[in-house]
């Protein structure tokens, strides 16, 4: 992955590297219920150690803190872009946010501020959104930032000891909404 700009903020939000001392949050944030429930695959939560361990896995993933940019030591959640295809022209990308900075345009602000850094840094064609059918406020996210709702993959992914279908969004240059 490219180095992330030393300031990718909105007067808001801000985008940032991980740090050690963010972990707590991230642990805090991540473990919330409605986070298990649309983020994580596996039917058991995560432990602390488990997310310690990603941290320090290095990786082909860009992986963001997002922080309030008064208050850049507070996590309010997370953004990544993964599965980078140099040949293809394309990335996904996801997020979740933490329960104390809901409802606040969090995840709307983010995800514009790194959809059009990541069209610019990766020359990208296309980047793609992913969310389970059940998870209609990551849907309003994706939708408000204008991505297209292409379809559903029927049984797409095993999650939480059985089939989950998937409903995939794409944005295409020039379609990213202010």
């Amino acid at each position: 992955m490219r180095p992330l700009p030393e300031s990718l903020a909105d007067g808001f939000v801000l985008l940032r590297p991980w740090r050690a001392g963010d972990l707590p949050q991230r642990y805090e944030g991540f473990a919330d219920e409605l986070c298990q429930r649309h983020s994580w695959p596996r039917v058991e939560p995560p432990t602390r150690a488990e997310v310690d361990e990603a941290f320090a896995r290095p990786g082909d993933d860009l992986n963001l803190a997002i922080a309030d940019a008064a208050r850049p030591d507070r996590i309010w959640g997370a953004m990544s872009v993964y599965d980078l295809s140099d040949a293809q022209h394309r990335a996904a990308i996801g997020y979740w946010v933490a329960p104390w900075a809901r409802g606040r345009g969090v995840a709307t602000r983010s995800l514009r501020l790194l959809a059009g850094w990541t069209f610019a840094a990766f020359g990208l064609e296309r980047l793609e959104l992913t969310c389970g059918p059940d998870n209609p406020a990551s849907a309003r996210v994706a939708e408000r930032c204008g991505f297209t709702r292409e379809g559903v993959l029927r049984s797409h992914m095993v999650f939480k000891d059985s089939r989950r279908d998937t409903v995939v969004y794409s944005l295409l240059p020039g379609e990213l909404t202010a």
